[in-house]
């Protein structure tokens, strides 16, 4: 059989550790450059691979230019002024790209 070429299984995804240990997968929607600072914004998914409820998360990003193959690191937004920034950098990105198409697809 030939290799499966459908878009889902290409979807790139992560898999975050939560602080009660337990790990959720992500898909990936985009990395943001806000302020000179990247961002990435991840849909976090259920055992099935679905969203349920919409909730997007947003992490600042970072990945070492020495080292290409070390996992980028994600930390918490934690000044509310910065998140908001962040967050509105967003709702143009979903502007832009009409992301309710895409999640009706």
């Amino acid at each position: 059989m030939g290799k499966n070429n459908d878009y889902d299984a290409e979807e790139m995804t992560v898999e975050l550790e939560l602080e009660d240990g337990s790990n959720v997968n992500c898909a990936v929607i985009t990395i943001l450059t806000v302020e000179k600072q990247d961002y990435i914004a991840l849909l976090p998914l259920d055992e099935k691979g679905d969203n349920a409820d919409g909730e997007v998360w947003l992490y600042r990003y970072s990945e070492n230019p020495d080292d290409p193959n070390e996992e980028p690191v994600l930390d918490y937004i934690e000044d509310d002024d910065e998140y908001e920034r962040v967050s509105d950098a967003f709702d143009e990105y979903l502007d832009s790209c009409e992301f309710d198409e895409l999640m009706d697809e």
